[in-house]
């Protein structure tokens, strides 16, 4: 054997891998949701400091980041969110287009002026 060649080992080479990117994959499956849950605490307390600060707008960013929280690491989450939005679609007149694309990948739908009318 040449200082060229490399060394023979009796194990394939992505065998060793294949346990750590397993590993990897529930971590990050772990972590997306301590995000979510972390978003939805955001959005429980962001209601009573809104009511506690009303001339303040101290609560709408502390919401705003749980709902994009929520919405970005979470299945569960934006479902809930689409729901609530399909029951109540003057919700979704309120969010601004970024803040649609950023959680949801999709802009304002069209048929709230039709609804609204």
């Amino acid at each position: 054997m040449t200082s060229t060649e490399p060394p023979m080992t009796d194990t394939p080479a992505g065998s060793l891998q294949k346990p750590f990117d397993a590993a990897r994959r529930h971590v990050r499956g772990a972590f997306r949701q301590m995000l979510a849950v972390v978003g939805l605490v955001h959005i429980a307390v962001a209601i009573p400091i809104g009511m506690a600060t009303p001339f303040l707008p101290i609560g709408l960013p502390i919401a705003i980041i749980g709902v994009i929280l929520l919405g970005r690491n979470s299945v569960w989450g934006r479902r809930w969110m689409e729901g609530i939005m399909a029951r109540h679609p003057r919700v979704e007149r309120f969010a601004p287009n970024w803040l649609m694309r950023l959680v949801f990948g999709r802009d304002k739908r069209d048929n709230l002026q039709a609804s609204a009318d």
